[in-house]
Formats: C-alpha cells, structure tokens, sequence
C-alpha cells in the first residue's frame, strides 16, 4: 500500500481548504474597441461546494482545455491515470498526462481533501488567444468508496460574459476498476484506511457508468466498513464558475 495513501486517508477530516491559484502572466489590452482588437485574457473563479454528509473528496483536479480532451468517456474504460486517482486519491499521474496532452491549456489540484459540507475556490486564467472553444473538467475521489468520482466533463467557458455564473451539480461515478466490495481494506478514506491503488481491476464491467451508491453494513452487506452516514444521493458536488474579468 502507498504510505502516501495512509497520510491522505489520517489526514481527510482534518483539512480545510484554502483557495488554489494557477499563475499565468497578466495582458491587457487597451487599445480602443474594434473587430480587429486582440481577445483579452479571461479570470474566472471556481468555487466547489462538498454537498455529501460523509464523503470527503480527495483533492480536486481542473483542466481548462478544448475539445480534444477528455477526463474520461462513459462507457469507456478508464484510463490508468484516472484509475489511480477513482480508487487511492491521487490526482498527479492525471495532472501530468493532462499536462502532456496538446488540447489541454492549464491544469491546478487542490492542495488537500474537501471535507463534507466545505468549500474551495481556484482561479483561472485564460489567454486570450486561447478562449474560444476552452472547456473546464474537474474530478476528485468520493474517499470513502472502492471506486467512485464525482466530475464535471468539459463545460464552456468562452459563452460567460464578465461578472456572469453558472452553476452545476456534479454527479457521481463508477469508474469500473475495482468491485465495490466496501470493505475497510479496500478503502483508503477514513472509514477504512485501506488499500488505495490495485493495478489489478476486478471489476465485472472495467468501464465508467454511472454510480449507484453504497451498501453500507446497515442495509446489510456484510464486511462492509461503511454506514449509513457514508450513502449519498446525488448530486456530490455543486460547482459555480465566475467569470471575474
């Protein structure tokens, strides 16, 4: 087991998020208004709202990026990268493939977990050139499960005018890696603080679908780690983009 996953699973109730930044050089464009003019860079601010009763969320990734990219697909398997983030909470082999891919335009986590009922704010910045067509997608880790993610998949940024927001809720995901057994062996949040990544899928459908939520040992699935205080309904998160300037 990674010991990294032990520090993030002792550690998931204590954090409390601070706002994340992706820095980028700051252009302006004042020359007077015409059809020729350069599109100005765009700041938006992302707030994201943990709407679960005992699902802190592992920390969250953002991609701003074009039509290209894809988190994941349902109905597709999912990627190693997005495996490793779905069952252990880490977000950084995504980061970095993002990061490589020629359709993604900027990429920030969260420093930490989200804890149930916390918020978090991240703001982004978004060269002019590169404005039209830019998407954002996010997805972190429901900790207290074998394999679920709640995300956003690709959403246009280009169509809010300044001081404009919208708002989503995200819902929740199966990414099909590893079967939903719930045991405390299998879960690395703090309901159990076991295994996080297995490169082994023993899941019966190894595709993304959509979640159907946890068990628990009070509805009766014996070894089960969780309770009753672990089930959601969805949505998991709410999520509004600003566009500040």
């Amino acid at each position: 087991m990674n010991s990294s996953l032990n520090t993030l699973a002792k550690g998931f109730l204590l954090v409390s998020m601070a706002g994340a930044l992706v820095a980028c050089g700051d252009s302006d464009n004042d020359s007077s208004s015409n059809n020729n003019s350069a599109e100005a860079d765009r700041s938006f601010e992302v707030n994201v709202t943990n709407l679960t009763a005992g699902q802190p969320l592992s920390p969250t990734a953002l991609v701003v990026h074009t039509s290209g990219y894809h988190v994941f697909s349902v109905g597709s398997a999912a990627s190693e990268a997005l495996e490793k983030l779905a069952e252990g909470g880490d977000n950084s082999d995504l980061i970095t493939a993002a990061d490589a891919d020629s359709h993604v335009l900027s990429t920030t986590s969260a420093a930490g977990a989200l804890a149930p009922g916390g918020s978090e704010t991240f703001t982004l910045m978004v060269e002019g050139e590169m404005v039209s067509g830019a998407l954002l997608s996010t997805v972190s880790m429901l900790v207290n499960t074998n394999d679920a993610i709640t995300a956003l998949n690709g959403v246009m940024l280009e169509d809010l005018g300044a001081g404009e927001s919208i708002s989503f809720n995200t819902l929740s995901y199966d990414t099909g890696t590893e079967a939903n057994t719930e045991t405390a062996a299998t879960i690395p949040g703090p309901a159990g603080g076991g295994e996080g990544f297995n490169a082994t899928r023993d899941d019966l459908s190894d595709r993304v679908n959509m979640h159907s939520g946890v068990v628990s040992a009070d509805d009766g699935l014996t070894g089960s780690a969780l309770s009753e205080m672990h089930r959601w309904d969805n949505p998991v998160t709410r999520i509004t983009i600003t566009r500040t300037h």
